[in-house]
């Protein structure tokens, strides 16, 4: 599931919003007419200081994993053109040995670049969980202090149409960035994925 994606469900779970909201006031309970505003999750995710601090940690994570691939990748080359260049020269056992261990690596190498992408989708899932959960509860005190009726995702809603008047995501992204303590976002701690014979 795309990143993009994930953070509009999410938000939808999170805000239970309700969705297809087009028109800028929505008649109240009592017959007057209420605000309603919209927020664009992405770039919250995208501007404020924890949404960066957890993107820029998923990077070194990414950096990480994929220099651990890379390495593998090289190794894996190096046998392939041993194999090439010297097995006219070595025996059928020798080269059916070679070429089974050809093979398993590169099965090796497969399952870790698997593990790699879940534990990278899961731990983008943990971090920015958190960031979308904080966001939430300062939307929610946003509304109630500027006596909102309703504040839409912009992206998940299908908003067709929104006034710049309606946009409440540069003061959410304020709220949040005081709000959250100086310093990168909290992270489950570093584990790498399980080896695999």
């Amino acid at each position: 599931m795309k990143a993009g994606l994930r953070f509009t469900v999410v938000l939808g779970i999170v805000l239970t919003a309700t969705m297809g909201v087009a028109r800028a006031q929505a008649p109240a309970p009592g017959g007057g007419l209420q605000r309603i505003a919209y927020i664009d999750v992405q770039r919250v995710l995208a501007r404020s200081a924890a949404g960066v601090a957890a993107r820029e940690q998923l990077e070194r994570e990414k950096a990480a994993m994929q220099k651990e691939m890379d390495g593998r990748r090289v190794e894996l080359e190096k046998l392939r053109e041993d194999i090439e260049k010297k097995g006219a020269l070595l025996t059928a056992d020798a080269r059916r040995e070679k070429q089974e261990q050809f093979e398993r690596k590169r099965r090796d190498a497969a399952r870790l670049a698997d593990d790699f992408q879940k534990e990278l989708e899961k731990k983008e899932s943990v971090l920015l969980q958190k960031v979308l959960q904080d966001v939430s509860g300062i939307i929610d005190r946003v509304g109630k202090e500027r006596n909102y009726y309703m504040i839409v995702e912009k992206r998940g809603a299908g908003v067709i149409y929104a006034a710049a008047e309606a946009d409440l995501t540069d003061e959410v992204i304020r709220a949040y960035d005081q709000q959250a303590p100086k310093g990168p976002a909290a992270a489950p701690p570093a584990t790498g994925p399980a080896k695999k014979p």
